[in-house]
This record gives structure tokens, sequence and C-alpha cells, in this order.
């Protein structure tokens, strides 16, 4: 029995019970099991009637929505392949990863603007029928198969999804994952949340934000379905904390934007109140820092910040929050444990799409700021060539659509290099260096990582909004700097963080740029990591500027 089946079979069970619900400023619009498997059901006779076959591919390119829930389900369980696309990537990249994938049926919003000559149809490739363009509201019109009619039987190798990785450095490839990838992550995943929320009594709530896209966002929706847990949808990221609030869930997911955002947040506020309030809370800040056992004073302050700040914090936050897990991208150990001092657990995750997005994850109680956890049940890793990440396992993609040679460089004898720089301790717990391709090597010889730098740089100048460092093939590192900043205060926190640095880590120069990077201006992802080759030849003219004044 595949996963499509246990999800099936998780809502039948729960009847009349509220599955999904969308949470909008006025009253929330809330499916249950029952309701949801209806239109699973009617989304499945659409696909019969468009003719979509086993195995075909339908796109979807839609925001998250009871109804991209219902189609996903839907999609699958007719034994087709289902294409998530992100709905605020550019119409022409969409475009080409259409071409790409060759599908069957696209399901598009309207106001996307893929087709300015409103030709409702794309051909995938050149001399093939035109694949037709559906909105997401009209595969529900269909009368529903019958509630007798079973999910197509999966085996372990059915392609159940391409998902498109981000592309920092070319043209996205479609990763291929099948139902055995996806069964075996969510049984660690479901393990992991259970555990997290072992205390919870009831039914537990999880909030969510992040585009069903994107592969971690999407497991933790298919965790969701799979424990029966009422899953709230954020439909306004600009009500964002007013939706958690709104919520008070027990869990939600995470990228490291947001959980800066909330720490810097507090910070800015304490700090405008004065007084003992601030004096309170740099105490506690120094006091979380310090290692363990802390000391009797250290104790105190924690407790008494936790009585007249961090009691209020958390329940503004979520009264009921068991915890928060956190993927993407390396999260500070700086930010990391501010949310310890707080009292709320942050476990980060480290994986890719290749690997069904989870290779490690932090235990519950056992977090270690600036690491990622241990491998979860069943993955191999180890350290090759460079300190490359190698991962093995039931989790591993099947491979990336339509590109053997790409697939060949990144899969050997069941290993899959990852193309991150790691570290290992002791105990099995593993830490994110960078990503070998970004590896600078200065005209020395020396070889640098830049993303620690670069994100010890970006927490040490308030109002940062990214940091990119320069200097492949040159003498000496220099950096950009998006955001509204001073150069006095750039210069200070240079000053601040080269002091701790070798010295050919030292960065000698910067340059600020006032509006931060864009995926509209293609320098950065779709899900915001730095395109970086793309930066330097838009801000060339400036960085050769920074090494002629240096030079000079």
């Amino acid at each position: 029995m595949s996963f499509v089946d246990t999800i099936h079979d998780r809502l039948a069970g729960m009847g009349g019970c509220v599955a999904v619900r969308e949470v909008h400023a006025g009253e929330p619009v809330e499916v249950a099991a029952g309701g949801l498997l209806e239109r699973v059901r009617s989304g499945r006779a659409f696909l019969r009637e468009r003719g979509v076959a086993r195995g075909d591919r339908v796109v979807l390119i839609a925001a998250n929505s009871i109804d991209w829930i219902a189609l996903d389900l839907a999609v699958m369980s007719e034994g087709a392949v289902c294409v998530p696309m992100y709905v605020r990537q550019a119409p022409a990249d969409l475009r080409t990863m259409i071409a790409d994938c060759q599908p069957a049926l696209v399901v598009c919003d309207d106001a996307i603007g893929l087709y300015p000559d409103d030709d409702r149809r794309v051909a995938p490739v050149p001399g093939a029928t035109p694949a037709p363009v559906v909105a997401p509201a009209d595969v529900f019109a269909s009368d529903p198969v019958s509630e007798g009619d079973r999910p197509v039987a999966l085996a372990d190798d059915d392609l159940v999804t391409i998902i498109y990785t981000s592309g920092t450095s070319g043209a996205a490839k479609g990763v291929m994952l099948t139902a055995g990838n996806v069964g075996h992550m969510l049984a660690c995943t479901t393990k992991r949340i259970g555990e997290l929320l072992a205390d919870v009594r009831g039914r537990a709530c999880i909030f969510h934000y992040l585009p069903f896209c994107f592969c971690g966002s999407w497991i933790l929706l298919l965790t969701a379905l799979s424990r029966g847990s009422l899953l709230s949808l954020s439909m306004n990221l600009e009500r964002l904390r007013d939706e958690i609030a709104e919520t008070q869930p027990h869990f939600f997911m995470n990228v490291p934007t947001f959980l800066e955002r909330v720490a810097r947040g507090v910070r800015e506020k304490v700090e405008r109140r004065g007084g003992v309030a601030a004096r309170v809370l740099n105490r506690a800040r120094r006091a979380v820092d310090q290692p363990l056992p802390r000391s009797a004073v250290d104790r105190f302050n924690l407790w008494l910040a936790d009585r007249l700040i961090f009691r209020t914090v958390r329940s503004a936050l979520s009264p009921r929050l068991a915890g928060l897990v956190c993927g993407s991208a390396p999260l500070s150990e700086q930010t990391q444990r501010f949310f310890e001092m707080l009292g709320i657990g942050v476990l980060q995750v480290y994986g890719l799409t290749e690997t069904t997005v989870i290779c490690t994850m932090d235990r519950v109680g056992g977090s270690r700021p600036g690491c990622v956890g241990h491998p979860i049940d069943g993955i191999e890793m180890t350290l090759g060539e460079h300190d490359e990440i190698l991962v093995k396992g039931p989790n591993i993609f099947q491979g990336y659509w339509n590109k053997p040679r790409e697939t060949e460089a990144v899969l050997t004898g069941g290993w899959f290099h990852t193309g991150d720089r790691g570290q290992v301790t002791d105990d099995g717990n593993w830490r994110i260096v960078g990503r070998i391709k970004n590896l600078i090597v200065l005209n020395s010889g020396h070889n640098i990582a830049p993303e620690p730098l670069e994100r010890k740089l970006l927490a040490a100048i308030d109002g940062a909004g990214q940091v990119l460092l320069v200097g492949h093939g040159r003498s000496f590192l220099t950096a950009i700097i998006t955001g509204n900043v001073s150069a006095p205060d750039v210069q200070a926190a240079l000053d601040r963080v080269n002091i701790a640095l070798a010295h050919y880590k030292r960065i000698h120069g910067f340059y600020i740029h006032r509006e931060p990077f864009s995926a509209d201006a293609g320098l950065v992802t779709a899900n915001g990591k730095l395109r970086r080759d793309a930066i330097i030849a838009h801000c060339a003219d400036a960085i050769e500027d920074m090494y002629r004044r240096r030079a000079s």
C-alpha cells in the first residue's frame, strides 16, 4: 500500500473533522476530510475526461489552497505525475519548464500571464499536440468518481512527481521522485514530528505558509494529511503574524528569513522600551551564549527574562507552540540561540530536492546551534573529495527528467553527490560549510567557503538584507551588501568580524547595493537563493572599482 492509499484511508476515517483550513482575513474557509476526498474524486473524474493516463505529467501552477491539495492527490491517485511550479516564477521560465516536462495538461491560475496572447494551450515540444490549459476551479466541476474507486496501485519505483530545482547556476532541472522515495520520507517525518508534538493533547494544529511547489513544503503537507493533523494555510504573507496568532498552531515549518525577522523584531521592540527590560534581555543573551552547565547567575538571568519578556513573546507567537523546524538554508547560530533563549526549540533539517528534502534532522531536545542534526532512519552519509557530502538511501531521487548526463554526474554507485561541503562531529552530528561550486580560491591559493563569512557579516550589520563575498582569483575578499545601511556602520561591522578571522579570510572592501537582489531581476532563485554568477556580472563595474581603489 502506497502513501497515497494511507492518506485516503486517514481522511476517510476522519469523516466530518476539518482537515484543511484556509486562513482569510474574514472567516476561514474550511473543508472536512470527507469533503476533501469528494474534491479529490471530482478531480479524478476531470482527469479521466481529459484523457490523462497513468504516467502522464500534469503541471500545477497555483498558490497554496484546498483545491491545490485536492488536485495533487487526484493526480497521484490516477497514477499520473504532478509537476508543481512556483506561481511567482517568471513566465518565460515557466514556459521553459512546461516544454521540458511535456505535460498532458496544465492547470494554471489566470493571473500569472503565462500566455499573453490568450492562447490557452502550449506545445510541449515542436510538432507535438498542444497541452490544454485550465483554471484550478474548472477541475472540480465534474461529477466525482465512485467512493469505492481506490487510488491506482503504486509500486515503489513509480514516478509521482517532478519538482524543478531552483537553478542557482543554470537552467532548472526536473527532479524525479518516486512513491518509494516519498513513502520512506513520510515515515521518517511522521515519526519526528510525532516526537515533537508528543505532549499535545488531541489533534495537532499545523500552520503552513511556504509554497507547496517546494519539496520540503510538499512533504510537510503530506505528513500533516498522513497524521490527521489540522492543516491551516496562510493565504496572505502580509498578514503572516496575524494569521499565526489567530491559528495558534502547535507547529510550523520555517525558512531562516522569517525566524531572523522575528528575532530582530523582539530585540528592536525591547531596545525601544529601554530601561529594565533592555538590561534584562542583554543579560539573558549573554547567559544563553555561555557553555553548559550554566552558572547560578546565568540561570537567574534567563529565569527573570522569561518572567518579564519571553512568556509574552511566546504567547503572542502562539501559546500552544511545541517547537519549530527550519530548513532551506542554514540558520545562524545567533538566531537559533535566540529562540532557545525564548524557550522555543528550533530543529534544523538538511537536505535537497534530490534527497526527497531531508537527510538530517535535529533530535528533539538535542539540537546544537550551528549543526543540522543526525541522519534520519535508513540514510547513509559520508564525506568525499573536498569534504563533499555524499548520501545513499531510499530517499535518493530517480534522476533528472530528460537529463541522463546530469544524472550520471551526481549519482555514482548509489551515492548522490550533493555539491555541499560538510563536517561531522564524533557523535555523528553534521554541519554544512557551504557549496563546493561557491568556493572562493584566492590567487594566494587559499580556499574559502563564503557562506559562513556571509552569515557572520549579515548578522553583524543592522539593516542588511543580503551579503555576497567576491574574490575568486584575486588577492583578497570584498563584499556586496544590500539594504538601507551606512558605510560607517558596514565598516565597523567589518572591523568586528575581521578581528577574529585568519588573515586570508578578512574582508577588505565593500559595495552597498541599496535595492535587494530579486527573482524578477534574475538575481535570486524562486526560493531566495543568490544567483552568484548573475550578481557578480550585474555588479561588475562596482566590483572592479572596489579592487582599483584598494590597489591605488
